[in-house]
């Protein structure tokens, strides 16, 4: 205290406060700090102008010092912190929108004083080399608000802050380039700005998403993928929206400008009609800002790097974790029993999002809360928000409630690097720290690429229309690529000449691509052939499995270490499944789905199950991971099954379903040789990723010809639970079921589920599509839906459940009752099954495709029925029945006309009051039974 000049940092804000205690009341502090502020105060001395450091502080001057060097201080703290609002981020040149903490004023300082102060008081990088501490302050300020700024504070580690600050104060990855490498860059830039001009003039008013605002964002994939390249990274998987989609094709990933032009010149293709002399099966294609592509990078023997652009339909953000499942994938080695070997270094996940989307849109969120658990890690991944600062005619002030588009990331402690996207070198080093903070901490980062839109939305909008002074200053600025020319004439790094002859060049190849897409050499892929696997193969048999082979795979998954010990009722619960192999039978859902799992695994095909509480099982059924009472333990029996050749993961996902259920889409089409399988908590929870369904599994083959396998388990069945808890709307995926996309299934005991679950695993290399299961909540345990050992031996997957009774006679049959799933059971069970010899009870367990061979088969049989009914539990204009209806008639011809029973047409799936429910299915069982029942049974409840 003796020597201000020496003493500042944290000491001295609680020094500058005792000296104010001391000037209210000095016999409140203690006398020996007050003996040296009375020194202070003792001496009177004139201010003078001489530098700090050629003369000694007058005694006066010390408490003020004090004040300046915790002021000072705090002002550095403050740019470090909040740098990033004060920095020049537009290139339209719009004031950043600033900050009180960023102003001497608010500290009450003055250049002078600061310049009065030695460097060491602001600290870090920024004093290194400064004479005094304004020059450290501009130093810094130059580091946060200038062209690129950083907000690091939400980063919750100390070693990873100090890593970032190191990153920017040391300027490590800030390079200077050579003059060789300032005209790769610019003629890099060229050929993205050429492009596009090209495209404006050639196809006027076609819509292309241009990049042009943002041309940047090439040359920065560029930076990331070299850098991976250095890394030894064998993938790179990008997702993004439309905007500079075509470009990045065509640059990142090497797509001919000539087959791009192509796809312009072919108009009936771009609506999604292939150029064939009729519609092809399976096949629509999409827009050409839709479609993904990929290139390998091959660069010499030890450079063989595959980048991966993944296709995405207008939902824009919707294939963020689809790309993370994709990665997922590509990372994890799955040919070792156990868990799959995970190398995130392996592949690298870019995720390219847009202002107004990145904010707006919720599966953002729900995919960077995935980023560090552990079913759904990836090691990090790079994300760019490709700021135009309009969304499509809507204003930032109108579409989210931060300043930042960024603003998101901030709450999962992820590291954001602002950057104006008319400074090229400053966005290739936000790329730089960007990739190598992910290599080293295997975290997401963000960079906010903050640039404009040139012309409108699709480039047949006005943008005046909705932002004319914005658009006034777009129209006078000069694009990136004139700028950054100028700045190399300028330099003398070459002349004018040179620039335009770059340009030039550009133009050329482009011209000259035109010419021969125009010649028609250039063909727009056709449909292909697909052979004899166009179509369900229905008689598709799968190895059978002897009796001998699953005893042995049920005890060793009930063989758990001795000293493990779960809770004594679970451990009860699983014994059982020790005897349910004998002449008794009793093998229920979960006990199938377990074995059926065994010899899927020891086939070599690998596992992977998710879902909301999927590891026990909403519904307490399947117990895959054992807990133990001591210890906090875990046991996993299929991750020991000593039989595996392959690897089994099951993971509780997070509370949401659109970007767990993309996530796995993406994985699936990832991992053609696995099983992978989704399960929601209730089945109409999926709802929630209704996009996810529509956009990708169920057209995703049609649109872009993505194969995927995953298996969607989704709990349904009306038990009196209410509407949310019923209903998996399997009208939906009824209604959305065409050219062979996917399989439904409802099945009704375990065996099936046991047959149908195999089917899917031995059908994936020959033949992958998304399979649809209503799995059970009651019938989980039912034990008409339980099976025995000889039900898993023999016999195989079947698509329609005859009557076993009614077969046996089936001339003295008079009604068929055609169902699906649990009312099946509950057909079954009912007291009048006892009484109905005349009645066939047929159950159709796979719904789509159509088993029309084997219904027509069936109904062959039953020459005398005369009445012919569908019976749901669902509403009318629910359920099957609308699928099913014209089908079953079809196969009927003039026979006799089908009817429905069923709870009436409604607009929610089921009554919320359990008397309702009870006296409504009462109702639909007796009728669809031939009894007779008054609306006094049913509470004047009319079902059909």
């Amino acid at each position: 205290m003796h020597d201000l000049e020496t003493f500042f940092g944290p000491n001295a804000g609680y020094v500058l406060e005792l000296y104010e205690r001391y000037q209210q009341n000095p016999a409140a502090i203690d006398e020996a700090t007050r003996a040296i502020f009375d020194s202070w105060s003792s001496t009177e001395q004139p201010v003078t102008t001489a530098p700090v450091e050629t003369r000694a502080p007058a005694p006066q001057d010390q408490g003020r010092n004090v004040a300046h060097i915790v002021a000072a201080n705090n002002l550095a703290h403050a740019i470090r912190e909040r740098g990033h609002l004060g920095a020049h981020l537009d290139p339209l040149g719009n004031e950043p929108p600033g900050d009180p903490a960023l102003m001497l004023e608010t500290y009450g300082l003055s250049e002078y004083d600061l310049a009065q102060l030695p460097p060491d008081i602001i600290g870090g990088h920024s004093a290194e080399g400064a004479a005094n501490a304004l020059e450290a302050i501009n130093a810094l300020r130059a580091m946060y608000s200038g062209s690129i700024s950083y907000e690091f504070d939400q980063v919750k580690s100390p070693d990873e802050r100090g890593w970032l600050r190191d990153a920017v104060g040391l300027h490590l990855y800030h390079r200077e380039p050579s003059g060789a490498d300032a005209r790769r860059l610019l003629k890099r830039m060229t050929q993205v700005e050429a492009f596009e001009r090209y495209l404006h003039q050639a196809f006027t008013a076609q819509k292309r998403f241009s990049i042009e605002g943002t041309d940047i964002l090439v040359p920065m994939l560029d930076e990331i993928i070299s850098a991976a390249i250095d890394s030894e990274t064998k993938n790179v998987m990008i997702g993004m929206a439309h905007r500079g989609r075509l470009n990045v094709m065509a640059h990142v990933l090497n797509k001919p400008y000539a087959s791009i032009f192509s796809e312009f010149t072919h108009a009936r293709h771009e609506e999604g009609t292939p150029l064939t002399d009729s519609f092809g099966y399976g096949w629509t294609g999409d827009v050409k800002y839709h479609l993904g592509a990929e290139h390998v990078l091959d660069e010499g023997a030890s450079v063989d790097l595959k980048v991966i652009l993944a296709p995405n339909p207008s939902h824009l953000e919707f294939v963020n974790p689809v790309v993370s499942g994709m990665a997922r994938a590509s990372q994890e080695i799955r040919t070792v029993s156990g868990s799959p070997l995970l190398d995130v270094d392996h592949t690298l996940a870019i995720q390219i999002h847009g202002d107004a989307a990145f904010p707006g849109e919720g599966v953002v969120s729900e995919t960077l809360n995935m980023w560090h658990l552990r079913g759904y890690w990836v090691g990090g991944s790079i994300h760019i928000i490709v700021n135009n600062q309009l969304g499509f005619t809507t204003d930032p002030d109108s579409s989210r409630s931060t300043h930042f588009a960024s603003d998101v990331a901030k709450g999962f402690g992820i590291p954001i690097i602002h950057v104006n996207a008319d400074d090229p070198y400053a966005c290739l080093t936000a790329v730089r720290i960007a990739h190598a903070y992910r290599d080293r901490f295997h975290k997401d980062v963000l960079v906010d690429l903050v640039g404009y839109r040139r012309w409108g939305h699709n480039e047949g909008d006005e943008p005046a229309f909705t932002q004319p002074q914005m658009y006034e200053i777009i129209r006078s600025h000069p694009t990136a690529r004139e700028l950054f020319a100028q700045r190399l004439v300028e330099r003398q790094i070459l002349t004018q000449d040179e620039a335009q002859q770059i340009w030039d060049e550009a133009i050329h190849e482009l011209e000259q691509a035109k010419r021969e897409a125009d010649s028609g050499a250039i063909k727009v892929e056709r449909v292909v052939d697909q052979g004899d696997m166009a179509h369900y193969p229905i008689d598709f048999s799968v190895p059978p499995v002897t009796a001998e082979v699953l005893q042995r795979y049920n005890e060793e998954l009930l063989n758990w270490p001795k000293s493990f010990h779960p809770h004594p009722k679970l451990e009860r619960v699983m014994q059982r499944r020790a005897n349910a192999l004998g002449p008794e039978g009793g093998i229920d859902w979960g006990h199938a789905e377990a074995l059926a799992f065994a010899t899927i695994l020891a086939s070599g095909t690998p596992i992977r199950l998710t879902g909301q509480d999927s590891e026990r099982g909403t519904f307490n059924h399947r117990h895959a991971v054992l807990h133990s009472r001591e210890g906090h333990m875990t046991f996993l029996p299929l991750q020991k099954f000593p039989e595996a050749r392959s690897s089994f993961t099951v993971y509780n996902s997070p509370l949401s379903e659109t970007a767990p259920l993309g996530f796995e889409y993406g994985y699936s089409v990832q991992a053609p040789d696995s099983l992978v399988l989704w399960e929601a908590q209730y089945g109409d929870f999926a709802n929630v990723a209704q996009v996810i369904i529509d956009q990708f599994l169920a057209s995703g083959r049609a649109k872009w010809r993505q194969d995927s396998s995953v298996v969607m388990l989704l709990p349904h069945g009306y038990e009196g639970n209410g509407p949310e808890h019923s209903s998996a709307r399997l009208e939906r995926y009824l209604h959305l079921a065409a050219e062979d996309n996917w399989r439904i299934a409802n099945c009704s005991t375990a065996a099936q589920y046991f047959h149908l679950l195999r089917l899917q695993a031995y059908l994936l290399p020959s033949y992958p599509r998304p399979l649809i299961i209503m799995t059970p909540k009651s019938l989980l345990r039912h034990p008409l839906a339980s099976s025995r050992l000889s039900d898993l031996v023999e016999g195989s997957f079947q698509s329609v459940i005859n009557d076993p009774r009614a077969s046996q006679d089936p001339k003295a049959v008079r009604r068929v009752v055609f169902c699906s799933g649990k009312i099946a059971i509950d057909l079954l069970s009912h007291e009048s099954r006892m009484h109905n010899e005349d009645t066939a009870i047929v159950r159709v367990e796979l719904l789509y495709p159509f088993p029309k061979r084997s219904l027509k088969r069936v109904l062959e049989g039953y020459t005398n029925a005369s009445e012919f009914i569908w019976v749901q539990e669902e509403p009318r204009n629910m359920g099957a029945w609308e699928y099913i209806a014209p089908r079953i008639q079809q196969l009927l011809g003039g026979k006799a006309t089908l009817r429905v029973i069923a709870r009436p047409e409604r607009s929610s799936p089921a009554a919320g009051f359990w008397d309702i429910h009870a006296a409504e299915q009462e109702q639909i069982i007796k009728e669809a039974a031939g009894v007779s029942v008054s609306q006094k049974e049913t509470g004047g409840k009319h079902v059909r």
